[in-house]
C-alpha cells in the first residue's frame, strides 16, 4: 500500500510500531524530530595547543568518565561546535559514553556526536532516555565497522510527555539515584578495602598480634617464638624442569604455571589449566607435587605462593615456581600464609637478584628466616586466620552483589520512568500531542 502524501512527515508513531503502553497524555514521536544532531569533524592535532588557549578540542571517549569531561587539548579555529547543554555521545572507540556539556563551546572530533534538544525536550530527560538505551546504542555500534551511526540515534523513537512531566521525571530519577549512589560508595569502599584489610590481617598474624589473647590463656610469651632458617622447615626445595611444551596433552597430568598462583591468598587457582602426559623416567619426575607442598614463584612476578591443600590428582610445576616441602614439625598453611604476608613478601622480594632477569634462585627459598610460634599457636593462627579472611570474602561478596544489584536497580528506575511507572505522571495535563502538533505547525 502506497504511503499517504506527508505521512513521512509526521513527528509521530504509527500505533503498531509502537513497543509499548504509556499514559494517555503522552505519545510516541520519532527522537529525530525532538532533537538536533551534530556530527563531529576531526582537527589536525598540530593545529592544538595545551596551552589553554582557543576552544576546547574533546578527541574521543578518553576525554568522557563518569559525567566529567577532561580538556586537554585546545584549537584556535573553529572545527564542528557543540553548544552548552548538548549532550555529548562517543561514537567511536569506547562507544556509548555520555557528557551534558557545562562548556560554552566545544570543537568536536569524528568520534563524538552531539545530541541537542529541542525547546520541547529538557537536556536531563535527553540524557536519561539515551542512558536508558545506551545497551541497544552499543549493541547496534558492535558490527564489522564499530561506532554508533547517526541513523542508529536518530532511528530511536521516544515517549514523549508533557514539560512539567518531564521535570518530574528528571527530578524523581536524580532524587532516587543519589540514593543508589550513596549505598553505591560504601559497598565500592567495602570492595576496594578488601586487600587492605587482608594486608592488615596477615600483618597482625605474623607479628604476633593476632594471637595475644590466646598466648595469655595459655601462659605464653611471644618470646617462645623462634626464628628458622628454611633448611629448618623444608625437607625438600626443588624447582620445575624446562621443555615441557614437548608433553602438553589434552588430557593427563596437571601442570602448573605462574597463570596457577597470585598475591595475596594460598589457593591453587585452576580455572585455566595445562595438561600434560610426562615419561615415566622423565627428569620432571622429581617435582611431582604432594599435599601441603608450598609453590613459590620465583621468575617476574615474585613472591605468588600456592599451598597444595588436595592431593587427588597426579601435578607437576614449571620452571618458574619453586617447590618447597615443609617437614611434619610445623604447620604448612600457617608457613604459606606467613610468605603471602607483608613480613613474607618483602624478605623474598629482597632476595631478588639480576640485572635483566628478576627472580629468586633456590639457594634464596632455602635462605629464608621464618619466626615461628609452637605448634599448637601456629595452629590457633591459621583458625584465626581463615575465621577473619572467610568474614572479609563474605564481605566483599556481599557489596559487590549490591553494586551489581545498584547497576540493574537503576536501569529498571529508568525503564520504568519512560513507562510512565515512577508515579509523577498528572493525567489532567494537556496532552504532549498538542505540545509536538503546536511545534510542528510553527
Amino acid at each position: 500500500m502506497a504511503k499517504k502524501k506527508g505521512a513521512s512527515a509526521s513527528p509521530f508513531v504509527p500505533v503498531d510500531e509502537q513497543p509499548y503502553p504509556i499514559p494517555e497524555n503522552w505519545c510516541w514521536v520519532k527522537f529525530s524530530k525532538i532533537i538536533e544532531l551534530i556530527s563531529g569533524r576531526d582537527a589536525a592535532l598540530a593545529d592544538c595547543n595545551s596551552e589553554g588557549l582557543g576552544i576546547p578540542y574533546i578527541l574521543g571517549a578518553s576525554n568522557i568518565e563518569n559525567d566529567t569531561f577532561t580538556i586537554e587539548r585546545w584549537i584556535e579555529a573553529p572545527q564542528v561546535i557543540s553548544k552548552k547543554g548538548d549532550i555529548l555521545l562517543s561514537v567511536k572507540g569506547t562507544i556509548g559514553k555520555l557528557y551534558i556539556q557545562q562548556e560554552e563551546k566545544v570543537n568536536i572530533s569524528r568520534q563524538i556526536m552531539a545530541i541537542r534538544p529541542t525547546q520541547i525536550l529538557k537536556n536531563k530527560l535527553a540524557y536519561l532516555f539515551l542512558q536508558s538505551v545506551s545497551d541497544e546504542l552499543r549493541a547496534a555500534g558492535n558490527g564489522l565497522i564499530p561506532g554508533i551511526s547517526r541513523v542508529d540515534i536518530l532511528d530511536k523513537i521516544f515517549p514523549f510527555m508533557p514539560l512539567p512531566e518531564q521535570q518530574r521525571i528528571v527530578d524523581r530519577i536524580e532524587s532516587l539515584f543519589a540514593k543508589l549512589d550513596e549505598a553505591k560508595e560504601k559497598a565500592q569502599a567495602v570492595v576496594d578495602g578488601f586487600e587492605l584489610r587482608k594486608s592488615a590481617i596477615l600483618h597482625k598474624a605474623f607479628t604476633g598480634e593476632l594471637t595475644e589473647k590466646w598466648r595469655k590463656e595459655h601462659g605464653v610469651g611471644l618470646d617462645s617464638w623462634e626464628t628458622k632458617t628454611s633448611k629448618e622447615l623444608f625437607d625438600y626445595v626443588t624447582s620445575g624442569s624446562r621443555g615441557w611444551a614437548q608433553y602438553y596433552s589434552e588430557t593427563g597430568a596437571v601442570f602448573v604455571r605462574m597463570g596457577n598462583l597470585d598475591h595475596g591468598t594460598i589457593k591453587l587457582d585452576f580455572s585455566d589449566i595445562q595438561h600434560v602426559r610426562l615419561p615415566d623416567k622423565a627428569e620432571g619426575q622429581r617435582s611431582l607435587l604432594q599435599k601441603n607442598d608450598i609453590l613459590i614463584s620465583i621468575t617476574a612476578d615474585v613472591g605468588m605462593v600456592g599451598l597444595v591443600q588436595e592431593m587427588n590428582y597426579e601435578a607437576y610445576i614449571n620452571q618458574h615456581i619453586a617447590l618447597a616441602r615443609p617437614n611434619n614439625e610445623n604447620n604448612p598453611e600457617f608457613i604459606a600464609w606467613y610468605l603471602v604476608s607483608d613480613v613474607g613478601l618483602r624478605q623474598m622480594q629482597g632476595k631478588q637478584r639480576g640485572a635483566t632477569k628478576v627472580g629468586l634462585g633456590l639457594d634464596d627459598i632455602r635462605s629464608l628466616q621464618l619466626s615461628m610460634p609452637q605448634i599448637l599457636e601456629q595452629k590457633e593462627v591459621v583458625a584465626i586466620l581463615n575465621k577473619l579472611m572467610n568474614k572479609e570474602q563474605q564481605a566483599k561478596s556481599a557489596a559487590e552483589a549490591v553494586l551489581t544489584q545498584i547497576d540493574t536497580m537503576k536501569k529498571s528506575i529508568l525503564a520504568r520512568a519512560f513507562r510512565g511507572e515512577l508515579g509523577t505522571n498528572d493525567p489532567a495535563e494537556e496532552s504532549a500531542a498538542e505540545l509536538i502538533k503546536s511545534i510542528c505547525s510553527n
